[in-house]
């Protein structure tokens, strides 16, 4: 059975047996399942769908934000790179009820005006600054929770703990004080690393997950995760382990992930580094060629801005 199938098999079953739920932030309404779990052989090609098109460039650009711990969007933004432009967005309406501006518009001004960037292109307590600057109690110091667990790796094959997680209590939901909520949904929350027999694997926890949008990104950057980090400790590629809470169709996809499952999967493409990299830090995007990706066409679906803060009435 090709790898893919899993995911579409994951469709299927949504469809089949998924509970309708309603956001109780926005009304939408999405059909759910919990707790399953997909698996992909690395060794056996890169796992970027096949049955539509997957934005490469928004995936590579993304991860490398996340890796080098930036949480301002100018840096996607610059790089034509739109996937995060509706959270910072929706934070400027809520704090700016008057304001007439259109996403669009603000996305210019992002662009263009750095002081407006460095106010409202900030997404604070987000994965890349949750990976490499976790904040403590202690004043001033933070952790570096990607490097951390990459040099337990290499120095404890053995080891049990290499894990990163992005999920601090203490800046989400009602649990944040009011002033300090991060109102972004941290959905893929927590990672972890592990050798077997010189192959390092990458089991990815995310609690929330829009299947037919934000999945298909989610395992390629997760893909890419691994094989970067399988370069810089010099392990070979095992497997992406993708491991869910809540996975959902939304209601206005439904059509699209019919669609998606008539498709059969065609060869995985292949990833090729073009440059060696001894740290975490040497990585860019321009080290990565995608290589052999023959995908379906895109299928066209609209981003829906649910979860998050919630403020009670």
């Amino acid at each position: 059975m090709h790898q893919e199938q899993q995911y579409l098999n994951l469709l299927k079953d949504i469809l089949k047996h998924g509970v309708r739920k309603v956001d109780r932030g926005t009304g939408v309404a999405s059909y759910s399942v919990f707790g399953r779990q997909i698996r992909f052989d690395l060794s056996q090609g890169f796992p970027l769908l096949t049955t539509k098109k997957v934005y490469w460039q928004g995936v590579l650009y993304e991860l490398y934000w996340f890796i080098s711990g930036q949480t301002n969007i100018k840096y996607l933004v610059d790089n034509n790179v739109h996937i995060w432009d509706d959270y910072p967005y929706k934070i400027y309406q809520i704090k700016n009820p008057r304001s007439k501006i259109s996403k669009e518009e603000f996305i210019e001004k992002i662009k263009t005006e750095a002081k407006f960037a460095k106010k409202w292109g900030e997404l604070p307590k987000i994965y890349g600054e949750l990976w490499r600057r976790w904040p403590t109690k202690e004043k001033g110091r933070t952790i570096d929770q990607l490097k951390w667990a990459i040099n337990e790796v290499i120095e404890d094959p053995a080891c049990h703990n290499a894990i990163v997680t992005s999920w601090n209590p203490e800046y989400l939901y009602t649990m944040a004080k009011k002033n300090e909520t991060s109102y972004f949904p941290i959905c893929h929350n927590m990672y972890q690393l592990n050798v077997n027999n010189g192959k390092l694997s990458l089991q990815l926890y995310q609690r929330s997950a829009d299947v037919f949008l934000g999945v298909p990104f989610n395992i390629g950057s997760y893909a890419l995760l691994t094989l970067i980090i399988c370069q810089v400790t010099g392990y070979r590629p095992g497997e992406f382990i993708h491991t869910f809470g809540d996975v959902h169709l939304y209601e206005n996809h439904l059509l699209q992930a019919k669609e998606q499952i008539r498709r059969n999967p065609r060869p995985f493409p292949q990833i090729k580094f073009i440059k060696k990299f001894k740290t975490i830090d040497d990585f860019r995007p321009e080290d990565v060629i995608l290589k052999n990706y023959n995908p379906y066409p895109p299928i066209k679906a609209k981003l829906t801005v649910a979860g998050g803060y919630f403020k009670k009435i």
